[in-house]
């Protein structure tokens, strides 16, 4: 059989530097275990890494992306400051360490800069593990310019909100507003996790999608984080809009968070992009896979994720997600051209027409089955294997085992 190729996807959700961090914080801590004890967790390894760490946390973390399918990452960056709080003397300086990630595996980068400025929707000063990823507007808005400077094919930067409950209403509409004539991606988490939603609800009058909808405006430059918890009247707004929700199906099961309205989104007619977020598991098929098994689960029937005319649920995820990351990533990232190409000799494969690729290659496990990936014209990933593999992997192994002395 010829070789079955297909666009890279982009992992539309990255924080890099949680990858180091898979798999510890699995041991219960409260009876209550949820989101929020893992954020504590989390805020503990935030606070260990600089940025030689970053870069080679995130550069094993790319190649893996790039053999596993994926060609371009949103990196949702909020780690930005020296483990006191205080800036670094090049304010960019965690920033720059995953472009050089980003440069040296090969993958393209939507780097998405966060401003974080409080602790909750009730205005409360971020605590001290918090403050390595405080921003004044004015500072942000220095960070994004200066970043700007080195975009090329490769590099987009867009900007990210953290959250509602962590960016208040002024410094959200001031930042939009030196945004309003650009052309580039903007994201936030939202209604991840009931307590927000509960929270917003009590301090402002409605929930958080509702709320952002109305005072924002959000189109198709948006991309809207989880989203899990939305009302009927969101779920129909949200679509109108023709912003992208971006769901990461397997933190969202390792977090706890819920599962998102898949079917009435669709039917509405809503976009959506896929990401690997903390970096449990870094591959789409699993994401994928996962995104239709929770609906099966939920509605306690099959073949979910379908649409008017492609009934086939592989293609459908896939060519979703595909047209969402893009949309996701900017149209920087979007024009670039890549391509995974899936190892058809494989048994996995065997007697597949085109038609049952898709299907069998996201839904018959966690095999690997992307044998070469090209990216912008160069080769990435040939029979398997990143062409940097071994080295990046050295220097990982030794970062880790350094930072988890600290």
């Amino acid at each position: 059989m010829t070789d079955f190729n297909l666009p890279g996807l982009v992992n539309a959700h990255s924080h890099a530097f949680q990858r180091a961090m898979a798999g510890l914080a699995e041991h219960q801590t409260d009876p209550a275990d949820s989101f929020w004890t893992w954020r504590e967790q989390m805020y503990r390894y935030a606070g260990l890494i600089e940025p030689d760490d970053l870069q080679a946390i995130a550069a094993q973390l790319y190649v893996e992306m790039l053999k596993s399918g994926y060609t371009a990452v949103c990196e949702f960056h909020y780690l930005h400051h020296q483990r006191d709080g205080r800036p670094y003397a090049d304010a960019a300086a965690m920033s720059r360490a995953l472009i050089a990630a980003a440069n040296e595996t090969g993958i393209d980068l939507c780097l998405l800069p966060v401003l974080y400025m409080q602790g909750g929707f009730d205005g409360r000063a971020l605590s001290a593990r918090q403050r390595r990823f405080g921003h004044e507007v004015d500072a942000f808005l220095r960070l994004v310019e200066t970043l700007r400077r080195d975009e090329s094919d490769a590099l987009q930067i867009g900007i990210a909100l953290h959250s509602l409950r962590a960016v208040p209403p002024e410094a959200m509409h001031a930042v939009l507003a030196a945004e309003s004539e650009r052309d580039r991606p903007i994201h936030i988490h939202i209604a991840e996790q009931q307590a927000e939603v509960d929270e917003c609800l009590a301090l402002r009058g409605t929930r958080p999608v509702a709320w952002l909808l109305d005072h924002a405006e959000v189109d198709a430059r948006w991309t809207l984080v989880h989203a899990t918890h939305l009302s009927a009247p969101e779920v129909q707004a949200l679509a109108n809009s023709e912003a992208t929700v971006c769901l990461c199906p397997t933190t969202e099961a390792n977090l706890g968070d819920g599962l998102f309205p898949m079917p009435e989104y669709v039917a509405a007619h809503g976009g959506f992009s896929i990401g690997s977020d903390s970096h449990i598991s870094v591959s789409p098929v699993e994401e994928l896979r996962l995104l239709e098994y929770g609906q099966r689960l939920r509605l306690q029937r099959r073949c979910i994720a379908v649409g008017a005319e492609e009934k086939s649920v592989g293609r459908f995820l896939f060519d979703q997600s595909l047209a969402g990351g893009h949309r996701s990533a900017g149209a920087r990232i979007a024009a670039n051209a890549s391509r995974i190409t899936l190892d058809v000799a494989h048994p996995l494969l065997a007697a597949r027409s085109d038609s049952e690729m898709l299907d069998t290659w996201i839904f018959s496990g966690n095999v690997p089955l992307v044998r070469d990936v090209s990216v912008r014209g160069r080769d990435v990933v040939r029979d398997g294997h990143h062409i940097d593999e071994e080295r990046i992997a050295r220097r990982y192994i030794e970062t880790v085992r350094r930072w988890s002395q600290r």
